[in-house]
């Protein structure tokens, strides 16, 4: 059964999508931690981030740090956390949370966003995202 983020990458399933290249997609989180808070995944299905052949593996996280840059840039923030957790979804996901405080960092504290305002955070990190 595919996952909840196959069916995103598929376009089954709605999200406030921030980036995608042939192998991995970016999209903000619907219960973030802070403003931006935004998930990297690989559009392969693998369950857990050291089940990833090498390739894969550091494609992602290029793709996460490419994407982080532009969150940091984007977002009124100290710095951002990369956060691998994997427990929520059966699917690597790598979390980018922009950080002010540990606070930000701890999964406890979710905040309430309006679509207005995921189509902002959306379009604003969108737009430091620039091509290598």
């Amino acid at each position: 059964m595919a996952s909840i983020f196959t069916k995103i990458i598929k376009g089954e399933i709605p999200c406030y999508k921030i980036a995608e290249d042939d192998h991995n997609f970016a999209f903000l989180d619907i219960h973030p931690n802070a403003k931006g808070h935004t998930l990297c995944i690989p559009k392969k299905e693998v369950d857990k981030l050291l089940d990833l052949d090498e390739t894969s593996y550091m494609r992602l996280m290029a793709f996460s740090r490419k994407v982080g840059k532009a969150v940091e840039a984007a977002m009124d923030c100290n710095r951002v956390g990369m956060m691998v957790v994997g427990l929520e979804v059966p699917h690597v996901h790598v979390h980018l949370v922009p950080l002010n405080s540990m606070r930000d960092a701890t999964f406890q504290n979710k905040i309430i966003l309006t679509q207005e305002e995921y189509e902002t955070i959306a379009e604003r990190i969108r737009s430091f995202l620039k091509s290598d």
